[in-house]
C-alpha cells in the first residue's frame, strides 16, 4: 500500500477522525537526460559563483531578496525555519460551500483522504455520505511541508478527496491576461446561439475518462522507438484553419448534422443487448430478408446467413442484439478503412484508433474531418 504524504486529524464540528493524505495522481511523462551533442556524455548542473565561476558548497549558499540595482536582503535558512508554520496535525473545516460556487481555476493538486484505522471507518463514511448528499465541499487550511494550503474536501462515491487550492491573490484576472475579452455588448445572434446549443446537445456524451489518452506521450515513445530502429521520422500535420466568421452559421449547421449522425452510430455501438435488439428490429423493417433470418436465428443456432442479412450488415447481424453490437464494434474499432458514410458515424477516438492501425502519419494533429479523409480508400482489415 502507498504511504501517506501527511497524517493528522480531520475535525467536523465536535467530530474528529484520524486521516492520511495520499497522492491521487501519477506522472507518466517520458523523461530524458541531457547529453552533449555527438557524445554520450551527461550534462550536469552545478552551483557556481557568477563572478568567479567557481563551484559553491550548499553550506555557503544563502537566500537573497532582490531590491533592484544589485541590492539584496540576505536571509539565512534557519531564519526561514524559525517563522515556518510547522507541521500542523489538524484539518479544521471552517465551513461548507456549494461545489458549483468554486471555480475550477482555484483547484491545484488532488489527494485521497483515508481513515487511519478500522475503528474510524464508520465516522469517515458518515462524513463522506453527508458531503455527497449535501453536494458541498468543506473548506479548510492545512500546513504541509512547511507551507500553508487552502483546501477543499469533497466526496466521491467511495472515498473523500481533498484539493489543495490557490489563494485568491494567486488567481489572475482574465482581463489582465487576455488581449481580447468579450464584453456584455458582445452578444451572438439568437439563431447562431440556438444552433450552437443544438451542437452541444448533439455532442453531449457520458464522461468516460478511459476513452481519452495522452497522444503526445505516444508520439514521443514512437519517435524514440523509430530512432532506435534507424527509421525515418515523419512530421505531423499542421492545425486546421480557423472558422471564417462569415461561414459560421453554415459551419454550425453542418456540425450539428454530422454530430447527430455520429451520435446515432456511436450510440448503436455502445448499446446493450436490449438496445441492440431494438436497433436490429428497426433495421429489419428497412431491409428485406432480415426478418426471416431473425426468426431462423431464434430457432436454430448457427443458421446460415440469408441474403437479406448480408444486406442488413451491422443492423441485422445474426438476429440478436449482442451479435449486432459485436459487428458494429468490429467495424468501429478494428477495420482500417471504410466508406465515408461508415466513417462519419464514428467518434474521433475511434477514427484515431483506425488511423493508428492503418499507420497514417500525422494523425495526432488531425481533426475529425481530416481523419475521415485520410482513412477513405484504405483497405478494411
Amino acid at each position: 500500500m502507498a504511504r501517506p504524504v501527511w497524517t493528522g486529524v480531520l475535525t467536523f464540528g465536535l467530530v474528529t477522525v484520524p486521516v492520511g493524505l495520499y497522492t491521487a495522481t501519477e506522472d507518466h511523462t517520458v523523461h530524458f537526460h541531457q547529453l552533449q551533442r555527438d557524445t554520450s556524455d551527461r550534462i550536469r548542473n552545478k552551483r557556481v559563483n557568477e563572478r568567479t565561476g567557481r563551484q559553491v558548497s550548499p553550506d555557503d549558499i544563502v537566500k537573497g531578496y532582490d531590491l533592484g540595482e544589485g541590492d539584496y536582503v540576505v536571509v539565512e535558512p534557519d531564519e526561514l525555519d524559525e517563522i515556518a508554520p510547522g507541521r500542523s496535525k489538524v484539518i479544521d473545516m471552517a465551513g461548507f460551500v456549494d461545489l458549483r460556487a468554486v471555480e475550477p481555476v482555484y483547484f491545484d493538486r488532488t489527494y485521497y483522504v483515508g481513515p487511519r484505522g478500522e475503528e474510524y471507518v464508520k465516522v469517515y463514511e458518515l462524513l463522506r455520505a453527508a458531503l455527497q448528499d449535501a453536494d458541498k465541499a468543506g473548506i479548510a487550511t492545512l500546513t504541509m511541508r512547511n507551507k500553508e494550503y487552502l483546501t477543499a474536501l469533497r466526496a466521491q462515491p467511495t472515498v473523500l478527496i481533498m484539493h489543495t487550492m490557490h489563494w485568491a491573490d494567486e488567481v489572475r484576472d482574465p482581463a489582465d491576461v487576455l488581449d481580447l475579452v468579450p464584453d456584455r455588448r458582445t452578444k451572438p445572434p439568437s439563431q447562431e446561439l440556438r444552433t450552437a446549443r443544438q451542437l452541444i446537445d448533439a455532442l453531449t456524451i457520458d464522461w468516460r475518462p478511459e476513452d481519452y489518452h495522452d497522444t503526445y506521450e505516444e508520439r514521443v515513445r514512437e519517435l524514440v522507438e523509430a530512432k532506435r530502429r534507424g527509421e525515418e521520422v515523419v512530421g505531423e500535420a499542421g492545425p486546421p484553419e480557423a472558422t471564417n466568421v462569415i461561414d459560421l452559421m453554415a459551419a454550425l449547421e453542418r456540425s450539428v448534422e454530422r454530430a447527430r449522425s455520429r451520435k446515432t452510430g456511436h450510440g448503436a455501438q455502445r448499446t446493450g443487448k436490449a438496445k441492440g435488439t431494438e436497433g436490429q428490429e428497426k433495421g429489419a423493417e428497412k431491409t428485406k430478408g432480415t426478418e426471416g433470418q431473425e426468426k431462423g436465428a431464434e430457432k436454430t443456432k448457427g443458421a446460415e446467413k440469408t441474403k437479406g442479412a448480408e444486406k442488413a450488415g451491422g443492423r441485422g447481424g445474426k438476429g440478436s442484439g449482442k451479435t449486432g453490437r459485436k459487428a458494429t464494434g468490429k467495424a468501429g474499432g478494428r477495420a482500417r478503412g471504410g466508406t465515408g458514410d461508415d466513417l462519419g458515424a464514428l467518434s474521433k477516438a475511434q477514427l484515431y484508433q483506425r488511423a493508428g492501425e492503418a499507420g497514417i502519419a500525422g494523425r495526432s494533429r488531425m481533426n475529425r474531418d481530416q481523419l475521415i479523409e485520410a482513412l477513405k480508400g484504405r483497405p478494411a482489415a
